[in-house]
C-alpha cells in the first residue's frame, strides 16, 4: 500500500486548475499543472497516533529541575495526554481547508501551498515563508488579516494576496531524493512557484530558514519582488572596524546576551546538520518524542517565563502547537525537513550571496534567537524600515501576530 504522502503527490496530476491571472494557454504549453488541494488525514493515521501516544515511555526527571536539561518531563506528560484525549485533528484540519490550498511539481518535488486571494483585486501579492521547526499553520491567524484587513480592524488597500508555501521536504510538499536541495535551491523554486502563478512583481515576509531562503530569493530575483518583510535579519560582523563599532551599546548588549543563551541551544543544529537520518529514526517513530523535540524549541525561543514549567501556555495554546508537531507527524516530515540543516552546511551556493537592492524591513523581536545590529545589516540589505519590538521571540506570527501584521501593512503601505 503507498504511503500518505506518495498518494498526495500522485494526485498532484489530476484535476488541473489555473491560477487567478494566469494565461491558460501559456501555462498548458509549458506544462504545468496546478491542482487544487484539501488535507484530509486518514482516520486509521488518527488511531495510530492515538495508539502510540498511549505507549508512550516518557523518561524520569531530576527533582526539582525545569527546563534546563531540556524538554520538561511533566510539561511533555500534559501536552501528550492532551493530544490524546482532547486535541481534535478536524477541527484543526477543517480550520486549514478554510484556505485555498494548491499542488504543483516544480524541479521534480511536489510543493504544497496556500494561495488565499483577497477580494480586493488591487491587493499586493505577498508570499510568506516558514522554517523549521514551522510549517504552513504557523500563519493560519495572519493570513484572514492580511488578506481581508477590514475584517479586522484594518483597512481594505493593506489588503495582500498570500501565497504561503510549504518548503521541500516539509509537510504536505514532497521530500527532494537527491543531494543538495540547500535553501538556494529552495528560493530559485519559490521563485518559479512565483512565476507559475503568473506574479510579476511581489512582496516577501519570513523569520527563520524562510528568511534565510527570501533573502536569497530578493538577491537573485530582485527585478520580481517589491519588498522583503523579515522578523530574523542576519549579516555578519562588518570588516570595517568603524561601521563594526557603530552598533550602539544597547544593540551590542541584546546581541551578546542572546549569544550566550544561544550556546546552549544549538544541539539541534549539530545534529540536524551532520546526522539527520539518524536523528529522524526516533522522531519519525515517536510522536512523543518529536513533540518533546519540537516543543523545546517553542520554550527555549520564544518571550516567556521560562522558569515556569508552564510559561509556554502564556503565549501559545496547546492547540496551535499540536497542529504544528501533527502536520510534521502525519506527514513524516520530520526527517526531510532536519536535511536543509546538511544541506545548508554541506552544498555550497552556486551564487554568493550580494548586497540586498530590494527595500528591506527588519521587524525586531527582542528574544530572536540572533540578533543583528541595525548597522550592520544596513552592510548588506537596503534597510528602510527598521522595528525593535517591545517583546516577542522567534515565531512572531503565533506569539506575536498583531505586531508582526501592523509592522508588514506599514512596510508595503510606505512602497505603494
Amino acid at each position: 500500500m503507498p504511503s500518505f504522502k506518495s498518494m498526495l503527490i500522485l494526485l498532484v496530476t489530476v484535476m488541473p486548475v489555473l491560477a487567478p491571472g494566469t494565461d491558460a494557454q501559456a501555462q498548458s504549453a509549458a506544462g504545468t499543472t496546478i491542482t487544487p488541494f484539501e488535507i484530509a488525514i486518514p482516520e486509521q493515521a488518527i488511531t495510530d497516533l492515538h495508539r502510540r501516544l498511549e505507549m508512550a515511555r516518557l523518561p524520569a526527571q531530576i527533582p526539582d529541575t525545569g527546563w534546563e536539561y531540556g524538554t520538561n518531563s511533566q510539561y511533555l506528560k500534559e501536552l501528550v495526554e492532551y493530544w490524546r484525549n482532547e486535541f481534535d485533528w478536524r477541527q484543526q484540519e477543517e480550520e486549514l481547508n478554510a484556505f485555498d490550498q494548491y499542488m504543483t511539481i516544480i524541479d521534480g518535488v511536489a510543493i504544497h501551498f496556500i494561495h488565499q486571494r483577497s477580494s480586493n483585486p488591487d491587493a499586493t501579492p505577498l508570499m510568506i515563508t516558514h522554517g523549521w521547526p514551522g510549517s504552513i499553520a504557523e500563519f493560519r491567524h495572519i493570513i484572514g488579516p492580511l488578506t481581508e484587513p477590514q475584517n479586522y480592524g484594518g483597512n481594505a488597500e493593506d489588503a495582500f494576496h498570500v501565497i504561503a508555501p510549504s518548503l521541500p521536504g516539509f509537510g504536505f510538499s514532497g521530500a527532494p531524493q537527491e543531494r543538495g536541495y540547500n535553501p538556494e535551491r529552495m528560493a530559485q523554486t519559490l521563485a518559479a512557484l512565483m512565476q507559475r502563478l503568473g506574479y510579476e512583481r511581489y512582496g516577501l515576509q519570513g523569520g527563520d530558514w524562510g528568511a534565510i531562503i527570501n533573502r536569497i530569493h530578493a538577491d537573485q530575483f530582485a527585478e520580481h519582488v517589491i519588498g522583503l518583510h523579515s522578523n530574523f535579519v542576519l549579516a555578519s560582523p562588518p570588516e570595517d572596524p568603524a561601521v563594526r563599532d557603530a552598533a550602539t551599546e544597547a544593540e551590542m548588549t541584546a546581541r551578546t546576551a542572546r549569544q550566550a543563551y544561544m550556546a546552549n541551544e544549538v544541539g539541534y543544529q549539530q545534529i540536524q546538520g551532520t546526522k539527520p537520518q539518524t536523528l529522524g529514526v526516533g522522531l519519525n517513530d515517536s510522536p512523543a518524542g518529536l513533540a518533546a523535540w519540537i516543543v523545546e524549541k517553542f520554550h527555549g525561543w520564544s518571550d516567556i517565563d521560562q522558569q515556569s514549567v508552564h510559561g509556554l501556555d502564556a503565549k501559545f495554546s496547546k492547540d496551535d502547537m499540536l497542529t504544528d508537531i501533527s502536520l510534521y507527524w502525519f506527514t513524516a516530515s520530520i526527517t526531510s525537513s532536519a536535511r536543509i540543516y546538511y544541506e545548508s552546511r554541506h552544498v555550497a551556493m552556486q551564487e554568493p550571496l550580494g548586497y540586498v537592492d530590494v527595500p528591506t524591513a527588519g521587524a525586531i523581536f527582542p528574544k530572536e534567537i540572533y540578533l543583528t545590529p541595525r548597522r550592520w545589516a544596513e552592510e548588506q540589505y537596503n534597510i528602510v524600515r527598521w522595528t525593535p519590538m517591545p517583546r516577542g521571540g522567534h515565531f512572531a506570527a503565533m506569539e506575536e501576530p498583531e505586531l508582526l501584521l501592523e509592522d508588514i501593512r506599514a512596510f508595503y503601505r510606505s512602497l505603494r
